[in-house]
């Protein structure tokens, strides 16, 4: 019903900047989320919350806060997020999350890699 896609992640050096995009498409897209945000997932741990919007109010990860920046366009149907500072641990896969609906819908995830 529901396909998101993912874009912008890639390798960057400490205190560095990365874009990601989401970008919801199929069916069930035209209509508006109920929630649409961000999560992380590094090796060995669980899945944990980046960003997420819940109508018009966000909440982010206490790790990310006062660094990252997510913003949205249900009419283009993205969600961004804009990573500032970023740190080794900040290293995952992150993954795009919309709820639908009764269905949470998840990215296939783009992996972000923070190094020197």
């Amino acid at each position: 019903q529901v396909q998101l896609v993912e874009s912008g992640g890639g390798l960057v050096q400490p205190g560095g900047s990365l874009r990601l995009s989401c970008e919801a498409s199929g069916p069930g897209s035209s209509f508006t989320p109920a929630a649409m945000g961000w999560y992380r997932q590094a090796p060995g741990k669980e899945r944990e919350l980046v960003a997420r919007y819940t109508g018009a109010i966000i909440m982010y990860g206490d790790s990310v806060k006062g660094r990252f920046t997510a913003s949205r366009d249900y009419v283009k149907k993205t969600v961004d997020l804009q990573m500032n500072d970023l740190k080794p641990e900040d290293t995952a896969v992150y993954y795009c999350n919309a709820l639908y609906g009764p269905t949470n819908y998840w990215g296939e995830g783009t992996q972000v890699t923070v190094s020197s």
